[in-house]
C-alpha cells in the first residue's frame, strides 16, 4: 500500500506546493488524483518518485511509505527497485529508437531470460505495437505512443503504477482503449494511482478518488459519492458551473444560494 501522511512541500524555501495532504493507494485498487492544472498533482508525484530535488523542492513535512518503505529519504533508481513506476505525462518515449528498443529499454535493468518472452508478450497484447515493432517510435499515434509507454512500464513489473494524464491530447476512441488497457493492468494486480484532468474517465475507472485544489485534498470518496456530490458535479464535470474558476467558488456560491432562499 502506498500511503501519504500530512505531507507539505515547499519549492524554492518559500512556495509552499502541498499543504498537508493524505491520501492511500491499497493493493489491487485503482485510486484517482483529480483537480485542475496547479492543483498539485505534479508535485504529489515528484515526491512519490524521489524527484522533488530535481525541482528545488522539499517535503518539509509529511511521510510517504510504500510497503513500509520510506519512499521520501530514497533515490528515484531506489523508488523504482521498490516497485513504484511512473508514466509521465506526454507519455516521454524515445522518438528515435523502435517500439522493440524502447521496450528492451525499459527493461534495461533486467537480465533474467524470461525478458524477451515478455516483451514478445506485450505485442501479442498489443497487436499494434507488433506490427510496428521496428518502427521508430516517433511515428506512432498519441495512443499507440501511450501503450508503449504503459507497456514499457509493466516490464519493470511494478507493484504501483502511476498514470499522469494517460488521456491527454487523446481521441475519444483512442481514449478508450488506453482505459481498458488501465483495467487489465489492474486486472494483473497492479495498483494504479491516477492522475487526470478528465473526471469522467477518472470516475470511471477507479475504486476511489481524492480531488486536490491548491495544494489541499478538497474532496474524497468512492466515485458514487464524488459523481453524486454537487459541488464536485458543478466544477468538475461542468454541470452549471458557468462563471466559477475554483471548486472554492462553486462552494461558496451554493453558499450564497441557501443563504438567499
Amino acid at each position: 500500500m502506498l500511503e501519504i501522511s500530512n505531507l507539505e512541500v515547499v519549492y524554492d524555501d518559500v512556495v509552499v506546493v502541498l499543504r498537508g495532504i493524505s491520501l492511500q493507494v491499497p493493493d489491487g485498487k485503482i485510486v484517482a488524483l483529480l483537480g485542475p492544472n496547479g492543483a498539485g498533482k505534479t508535485t504529489t508525484v515528484r515526491a512519490i518518485c524521489g524527484l522533488l530535488d530535481l525541482h528545488d523542492a522539499e517535503a518539509t513535512k509529511g511521510a510517504i511509505t510504500f510497503d513500509g518503505a520510506d519512499l521520501l529519504t530514497l533515490r528515484p533508481e531506489e523508488v523504482v527497485a521498490q516497485g513504484v513506476v511512473q508514466v509521465m505525462e506526454g507519455r516521454r518515449i524515445f522518438i528515435d529508437l523502435t517500439v522493440e528498443e524502447n521496450l528492451r529499454a525499459g527493461a534495461h535493468t533486467r537480465r533474467d531470460e524470461a525478458r524477451q518472452q515478455e516483451i514478445d508478450a506485450l505485442m501479442e497484447r498489443f497487436p499494434v505495437l507488433g506490427e510496428r515493432r521496428h518502427q521508430l517510435a516517433g511515428y506512432l499515434s498519441g495512443g499507440e505512443q501511450q501503450m508503449l509507454a504503459i507497456g514499457r512500464a509493466l516490464l519493470v513489473k511494478p507493484s504501483l503504477l502511476i498514470l499522469d494524464e494517460p488521456s491527454l491530447g487523446l481521441a475519444p476512441r483512442i481514449v478508450g482503449e488506453v482505459a481498458q488497457v488501465i483495467r487489465e493492468v489492474k486486472e494483473r494486480g497492479v495498483s494504479v494511482l491516477l492522475i487526470e484532468q478528465n473526471a469522467a474517465l477518472a470516475l470511471e475507472l477507479a475504486d476511489y478518488g481524492y480531488v486536490m485544489e491548491n495544494g489541499k485534498i478538497v474532496l474524497d470518496g468512492d466515485p458514487t459519492e464524488l459523481a453524486d456530490n454537487q459541488d464536485f458535479q458543478e466544477f468538475y464535470l461542468g454541470i452549471g458551473a458557468e462563471g466559477r474558476r475554483s471548486y472554492a467558488d462553486v462552494k461558496l456560491y451554493r453558499r450564497k444560494k441557501r443563504w438567499l432562499s
